[in-house]
């Protein structure tokens, strides 16, 4: 009997009075296979790269990967996700490496998932677990270690099912100690109860986060009536966010070369050159394929980045897969509503890769976007001051130049436009305070009713203003027209 068989007899053994959890989704695994399957359309290098990245989770998980295989195929089959011979030399390699559980790239349909333990005789698991088992280990957060738990209970809940007698234990009803009228009730199985303990489970963490939620909500709120410009640094997993973090801000944030070393999201406040203050969040990384449970567990987190002023997209400059790499960073933030964010691309890590292809990744970014990144190295400060710099001029490009004529009865607003403005002129006469300015829109709204020019009014069309407000061309225009519709 191999060891294989041994744990899978180990784990099937339900003893009385133990907890019955299903199926266990978080397991130690040591030595790997990973599985690729190419479809239509998909590259041998696409494939290539994903599988890459699978391996570089594995190793962030602490596994290590003993073989890659990968099957052709014109669409996955139903039953096993691979065919049926491939499922036999699944289980042949497993047994000849002595490897404990083959890793899918794709999610795994909770069928699939159980007919392939059966054929490889091991244990088997898709991408989107081992994504979480990382998230999981480097959840510090209350909210962090909530948010991981709920997604891993959606993921564990359709996968749930019974072990050995479990299905057969029953609970049904006893009166005077006797068996009852008709014997044995139907009761309740032992999957109704676990499916009925991870459902109750997960409607404590639902409120759990709500909790999280609103007191998130209220330092936005916050910042937002002190108007405090929020910069959110997204981009893959891995691409040096942190690190940039730290150079920029001059902070301590965790750094680590592996995938979702940083997980719980970090603030760090950032004074311009100009003296203006911003506030930098670091998020989550993003990586292809990011399962869906876990961007809707993370979501309220995520959506922190729909509210920023600006979005600084970090890529690993030195990567071969950088363009992917943007691709599903956008198709994320798509997802949580924050495409609309300007955004600045930022090539970090050139200390990393040759001059000449930084140059052509930029050239080839600038040319699909219309801007021109910022090239950065985090670990030897090239580029981190013109990168600071930048901040400065998009953020004030989000910003409305105004000219109010404000009286003394409101000398408030001036003294708002000092503490959330820059001040370009402020004189004094008679009738109050003559000030020109940058305010952010929220400011400049408050100025509306003292505003010289309204950027927001809308003009007028021609047909709206009265005979006696057009200008004489207008006028005789009109009446030409007239003229002429009398003369036909």
């Amino acid at each position: 009997m191999t060891r294989a068989e041994q744990r899978r007899i180990d784990r099937d053994v339900v003893e009385e009075g133990a907890p019955q959890e299903g199926v266990d989704i978080i397991r130690r695994v040591e030595r790997a296979i990973i599985v690729g399957v190419q479809l239509p359309g998909q590259s041998a290098s696409f494939i290539e790269a994903s599988l890459d990245e699978l391996a570089a989770l594995l190793d962030t998980a602490g596994a290590e990967v003993v073989e890659r295989v990968v099957q052709r195929r014109e669409s996955p089959n139903p039953a096993t996700y691979v065919g049926r011979g491939k499922v036999e030399e699944l289980k042949e390699l497993a047994a000849s490496l002595g490897a404990d559980a083959v890793v899918f790239d794709d999610d795994l349909a909770p069928a699939q998932q159980r007919n392939l333990e059966e054929g490889i005789r091991q244990k088997v698991l898709d991408r989107t677990i081992v994504i979480l088992d990382i998230f999981a280990q480097h959840a510090s957060t209350l909210e962090g270690r909530a948010q991981v738990e709920l997604a891993q209970l959606g993921y564990l809940l359709p996968r749930l099912r019974g072990w050995g007698t479990a299905l057969s234990r029953q609970a049904g009803g006893r009166v005077a100690g006797g068996a009852g009228i008709g014997g044995r009730g139907p009761g309740e199985t032992q999957l109704e109860v676990d499916r009925r303990k991870l459902n109750r489970r997960i409607s404590k963490l639902r409120r759990d986060l709500e909790s999280y939620g609103r007191i998130r909500r209220t330092k936005a709120q916050r910042r937002e009536r002190n108007r405090i410009p929020t910069v959110a640094l997204v981009g893959y997993t891995n691409a040096g966010k942190s690190s940039l973090l730290n150079a920029i801000t001059g902070s301590d944030v965790l750094v680590q070369d592996q995938l979702f070393a940083t997980l719980d999201p970090t603030v760090r406040q950032l004074v311009l050159d100009d003296g203006r203050e911003v506030v930098l969040a670091d998020t989550v990384g993003f990586v292809r394929k990011l399962p869906h449970g876990l961007v809707e567990a993370f979501k309220a987190t995520l959506e922190e980045t729909a509210r920023a002023d600006l979005l600084l997209l970090v890529v690993d400059a030195s990567h071969p897969e950088a363009i992917a790499h943007i691709a599903a960073v956008r198709d994320v933030l798509e997802e949580i509503d924050a495409d609309q964010v300007d955004e600045q691309i930022v090539l970090n890590k050139i200390d990393r890769c040759d001059a000449a292809d930084v140059a052509a990744l930029a050239r080839t970014l600038e040319l699909q976007t219309g801007r021109t990144p910022v090239m950065v190295s985090a670990v030897s400060g090239e580029g981190i001051a013109e990168l600071r710099e930048r901040i400065g001029v998009r953020m004030r490009s989000a910003r409305v130049h105004v000219e109010a004529r404000i009286p003394f009865t409101r000398q408030d607003l001036v003294a708002l436009i000092h503490q959330r403005g820059e001040v370009q002129v402020e004189e004094y006469d008679e009738d109050g305070a003559h000030v020109v300015a940058e305010v952010d829109e929220a400011v400049a709204r408050k100025l509306r009713p003292w505003l010289v020019v309204d950027p927001w009014a809308v003009e007028p069309e021609l047909w709206e203003l009265e005979p006696a407000m057009q200008t004489p061309s207008a006028q005789a225009a009109e009446d030409g027209d007239d003229l002429a519709h009398d003369g036909g």
